[in-house]
């Protein structure tokens, strides 16, 4: 009878070290393929102290320039094919159709002449581009 007396207490605990775990891995992953999620051309981006734009929620729409003069742009299931200037206005005018808050952000190589990214902001702006933001590297 006295082994009836001596009863265990329940552990009303959650064991939370597998939580963690997960969490740990997920962590890891999210880390390593954030840097993927924007693919595009590279391209040394000209130096210059501006002001970041806002983020939104939207992913914007890049549009890459090499120092050669090729077009490049991240939409669609091969991003390094170059593109020429005219299917890309058709391109943009497709998407601002279907979603017209999409920032548009042009990436110039800063060995690229002033008149081909000058061009290109023109053939943006004609494909219903509201604004063409340059993007830049912080000295």
């Amino acid at each position: 009878m006295a082994r009836m007396s001596r009863r265990r207490k329940l552990v009303a605990e959650i064991n939370v070290v597998p939580y963690i775990d997960v969490m740990l891995v997920l962590l890891v992953i999210f880390m390593v393929t954030a840097p993927l999620l924007t693919r595009g051309v590279e391209v040394d981006l000209p130096k210059a102290a501006a002001i970041p734009v806002k983020n939104k929620d939207d992913l914007p729409l890049i549009v890459s320039v090499k120092a050669d003069g090729s077009y490049y742009l991240n939409v669609g299931a091969d991003q390094e094919k170059r593109i020429a200037i005219e299917k890309i206005g058709d391109s943009v005018a497709k998407i601002l159709r279907q979603k017209p808050e999409t920032p548009v952000l042009i990436w110039g190589d800063e060995k690229v002449d002033y008149g081909v990214v000058v061009k290109l902001m023109a053939r943006l702006q004609g494909s219903g581009a509201a604004s063409v933001g340059l993007v830049t590297e912080a000295p």
